[in-house]
């Protein structure tokens, strides 16, 4: 099953670069929650499915040029382990921040985990120092 696992984290991730509508809930549970380290404005969050569904439309009406790369999955039982790296274009307004149109690249880690045969939690730490410096948002 962690081959299908693997596939599924993979897809959901790259489902933040492509700037379309897509139905998460054929891959998440109805009780998803997301994990965020440290979140986009601060601190830390746990997000809902719609929660976490409105960041993803927040995303891709702020940046543009978007490329996911998936640099390294590890899988074991019900959990899958991804790295990855995002490059964008800041061209719109995101949480507090007004557009830079500056490009940003930045990495890091989802640890998912399945049950039933869909993805019910994940927990993402980012490099959020390096996404707001390459914006110039601090020095």
């Amino acid at each position: 099953m962690s081959a299908n696992h693997k596939a599924t984290s993979k897809k959901l991730l790259e489902l933040w670069g492509d700037n379309t509508p897509h139905e998460a809930s054929d891959y998440l549970s109805a009780n998803y929650k997301n994990h965020q380290m440290p979140d986009a404005s601060g601190g830390t969050s746990t997000e809902t499915l719609e929660e976490w569904q409105d960041l993803v439309k927040e995303f891709h009406n702020s940046f543009s040029d978007v490329k996911m790369e998936i640099l390294l999955q590890v899988a074991e039982g019900d959990y899958v382990c991804t790295r990855w790296r995002v490059t964008a274009t800041h061209t719109g307004k995101f949480m507090q921040y007004e557009a830079t149109n500056k490009t940003s690249s930045w990495t890091g880690t989802h640890t998912d985990r399945y049950e039933g045969g869909k993805m019910v939690e994940s927990w993402v730490d980012w490099d959020k120092y390096s996404f707001l410096e390459e914006l110039g948002l601090i020095q």
